[in-house]
């Protein structure tokens, strides 16, 4: 495993698109987790988002975030398909091979599992010609789909190629998730790995819950449960996942930093987990003598 595994998520970073990229590439990642609005948002248009990222030679590692997409019906059903198309376009526009699809939090979605399950063949039946793979990740306050073992059922009944299961290292400590679980699911059926860790051992509320996650998470090495994400990361490992890690780290400290500073912190999250868990080196582009990265 070496640095090109790793990777940032956007919304770690304050600025502007340009500046995001600039400052992950500095430190030596090659790739980055996008969100559709980075690139629908951009002052330019569209096309002119693409072309920085595409100029910038980060790798996009997927674009964020599909929601209350699954379990609805009718009306709804389309509306939300529709919107699904749309940001396949976006995917393949930035050359981003995954999109990915949170579990539903509306009331009016259904936890019907077979119904689950085909509409997520559907959607990545939809991606196959794009070149893009669909990712299904189970957020801890879902309403029917809400711990990684009902997300990985979702995708073993679907069945299919073009489909897999994300695993977020934040949503399962929210939930005190059972990590024995985990290694019923093939290393080859797991779209990405998000990592986030947080301040405090337990969370006691369902707001508290919110809060922490879209405000509050910090990244691994910094948080209080650095020996359940290294048990994590261990079992991932043992069971054969090489695949990608995004540092999914919402927090409004890091949003009154300097993007530089936040991807330092990155970076040392990434050595840390090579170095101190997976006990491997971290083969690493450092920056160039007089790059600002350097001071």
């Amino acid at each position: 495993m070496n640095l090109s595994n790793f990777g940032m998520d956007s919304i770690t970073l304050a600025g502007p698109l340009e500046s995001k990229l600039a400052a992950s590439k500095a430190v030596g990642f090659s790739q980055i987790m996008l969100w559709a609005k980075d690139l629908a948002s951009h002052p330019g248009g569209l096309s002119e988002a693409v072309r920085v990222v595409r100029a910038s030679g980060v790798r996009v590692t997927g674009i964020q975030v599909m929601r209350d997409y699954e379990g609805l019906t009718g009306p709804l059903h389309e509306y939300k398909l529709d919107i699904a198309k749309n940001m396949l376009q976006v995917c393949q526009a930035v050359g981003a091979p995954l999109l990915m699809v949170c579990s539903s939090t509306s009331s009016h979605a259904s936890g019907d599992m077979p119904l689950i399950a085909r509409q997520l063949a559907k959607l990545a039946t939809l991606a196959v010609p794009l070149g893009v793979k669909v990712g299904f990740e189970a957020l801890s306050w879902g309403r029917h789909i809400n711990q990684y073992e009902q997300s990985w059922a979702a995708v073993e009944m679907a069945d299919h190629s073009n489909l897999g299961v994300v695993i977020d290292s934040f949503h399962m400590l929210a939930n005190r998730a059972n990590l024995d679980n985990l290694e019923d699911i093939p290393s080859h059926k797991i779209a990405m790995v998000q990592l986030s860790d947080f301040m405090w051992r337990d969370i006691r509320s369902a707001e508290e819950r919110l809060e922490t996650a879209r405000h509050l998470r910090v990244f691994p090495g910094e948080g209080i449960h650095s020996s359940e994400l290294s048990e994590l990361l261990r079992r991932l490992d043992k069971n054969g996942y090489r695949g990608d890690f995004s540092f999914e780290v919402f927090n409004d400290d890091y949003l009154q930093l300097s993007p530089e500073i936040v991807a330092r912190r990155a970076h040392a999250a990434a050595k840390w987990v090579t170095d101190q868990v997976l006990r491997r080196s971290l083969n690493m582009r450092l920056p160039v003598p007089g790059h600002p990265m350097m001071a």
